[in-house]
């Protein structure tokens, strides 16, 4: 991924932030074992101003999709406590095996870290904190399922393991599903409402289907549109 690819993944942007379509495969943030990140491509997105955004939120690696990002100081503090309050409307999309019995539903399961040996693996924890995830079957046929997810709460992987611990994982996950290393998660985040300014509608930004969902995503939508 070159600096100008980084520009051409611009979905939305003003004085305040800016929206990128993060593409799967890319972690948003060097690691401790370093690698390609997102954020070494933010200085060619200052667009005038003095220092390079940053992150406002996270996304997995593996996820694709809406990224949001702060153009300055004020602007980072505005978008946190959006984040931390629940204000921000998250939507994402999801190709899970097989399909839940009804057409939508809540997940309501707390979640806790797998084991202290397995980094930010998680799992359903009676003893961990409140998770809730709201569904929404969008397409079925009879191997798998798009659902629309909203994420009540903002745990770590809590769609992936929700999604495994109902009975329908999402396809290509390889840590909470069927998927083998090889296999690419098909997970985006779809949609993203944001109130950040006052007196007017929130900012809503969509991204497109990841190229690696495309061909289940519209075999999903035109079985159902047919």
């Amino acid at each position: 991924m070159t600096l100008d690819d980084l520009q051409t993944r611009i979905l939305y942007r003003d004085a305040l932030m800016l929206v990128l379509d993060k593409p799967a495969g890319i972690a948003v943030h060097r690691g401790p074992k370093g690698g390609v990140s997102l954020e070494a491509g933010f200085p060619a997105l200052r667009f005038g101003l003095p220092r390079d955004p940053a992150l406002a939120h996270r996304l997995d690696r593996d996820t694709a999709g809406c990224l949001v990002l702060g153009r300055h100081h004020k602007a980072l503090e505005k978008l946190g406590l959006l984040f931390k309050q629940g204000k921000i409307g998250k939507t994402y999309w999801a190709v899970v095996e097989g399909a839940p019995p009804e057409d939508e539903g809540l997940i309501d399961l707390p979640l806790g870290r797998l084991d202290a040996t397995r980094g930010w693996w998680m799992k359903v924890d009676p003893q961990g904190q409140p998770a809730q995830t709201r569904w929404k079957i969008l397409a079925r046929d009879e191997r798998q399922s798009l659902l629309a997810l909203t994420p009540l709460t903002g745990r770590t992987h809590q769609l992936r393991v929700h999604c495994a611990a109902s009975g329908f994982p999402i396809l290509g996950d390889p840590v909470y599903g069927t998927g083998d290393r090889e296999a690419r998660l098909h997970l985006l985040a779809r949609a993203i409402e944001i109130p950040i300014y006052k007196n007017k509608d929130p900012v809503r930004v969509e991204a497109p289907v990841a190229p690696h969902m495309l061909a289940e995503v519209s075999a999903l939508l035109g079985a159902a549109s047919g």
